[in-house]
């Protein structure tokens, strides 16, 4: 089946559909976990007792998934990808409460880049590469979305599993990697103090330094520039519809983690052929 090129995407979906059912876990929960551990840190500066924490075990398999409004243990057969959201009609099968139709939308979308990583890449360690690499940057795309994190938990990791891959020659030669990352750290790195030294405040968060890093590790210091070019208009054109359609302060931050990760995404699958443009 892995031969045929059309069964292996086929395969690819429905791994990711479920890989994305738990990248809905990951989303939800590591900025829980980050903030307890917080929590618990600075009272052990303060030599405090560790606060008590409602549930005590919190992490991404404690405890069991359950309803938010009626306290319902999510059951297996409620469970399944996208078709359990479908059948139960985007309600809890016991409370009706609405369930958020973000739950689908990642799971589809941890299929279908699955099946294009795999598709465009072939069922190879080069494709199962690519599809933790855009696993990682949807559950990254969502987090800072919610809470303007990029944890390091999912960055520095995504940095290193890009130099690793790139050790076999994955995606590009392990020295383009290093100075990738070496090159997406350091610009927005002079931007973020540019901006800080000129307006007096901060521009972006260190986490926007990682992940540009990130993205560089796994293809090369070439790609930076489309990178920096997508997620700058992507980031300018949502910055203006928010002020024109809901009147947006513009004091008000604007996350952009999210338009990085979907420009890495697009420069994955096309910035080799974007690259020849400006590159011999």
């Amino acid at each position: 089946m892995i031969a045929s090129p059309l069964a292996a995407t086929a395969i690819a979906l429905v791994v990711g559909l479920c890989v994305g059912s738990f990248l809905n876990v990951v989303i939800h929960r590591l900025p829980k976990m980050l903030e307890r551990d917080w929590r618990a840190q600075c009272a052990e500066m303060r030599g405090d007792a560790a606060p008590a924490e409602d549930p005590p075990v919190y992490n991404l398999a404690l405890p069991r998934s359950r309803c938010p409004g009626c306290g319902h243990a999510i059951t297996a057969l409620e469970n399944v990808p996208v078709v359990s959201w479908i059948a139960l009609r985007g309600r809890c099968s016991q409370c009706k409460q609405a369930i958020s139709a973000r739950y689908p939308t990642v799971e589809i979308l941890g299929g279908a880049l699955a099946a294009l990583a795999i598709w465009r890449f072939g069922a190879n360690w080069q494709g199962v590469a690519a599809c933790v690499l855009l696993w990682t940057l949807v559950a990254l795309t969502y987090i800072d979305f919610d809470t303007q994190y990029l944890p390091d938990n999912l960055t520095l990791p995504l940095l290193w599993g890009g130099l690793a891959a790139n050790l076999f020659h994955l995606f590009v030669p392990l020295a383009d990697a290093v100075i990738g990352a070496i090159a997406g750290y350091l610009i927005l790195w002079a931007v973020y103090w540019a901006f800080l030294l000129i307006r007096k405040k901060e521009g972006m968060g260190h986490g926007d330094f990682k992940l540009l890093a990130a993205l560089g590790a796994w293809m090369g210091w070439q790609i930076l520039p489309i990178v920096i070019v997508l997620s700058c208009v992507a980031g300018a054109a949502i910055g203006i519809g928010l002020k024109v359609f809901r009147g947006r302060d513009h004091n008000v931050p604007i996350a952009f983690g999210p338009v990085l990760a979907i420009a890495g995404a697009v420069a994955l699958f096309f910035g080799q052929v974007l690259a020849q443009a400006y590159l011999p």
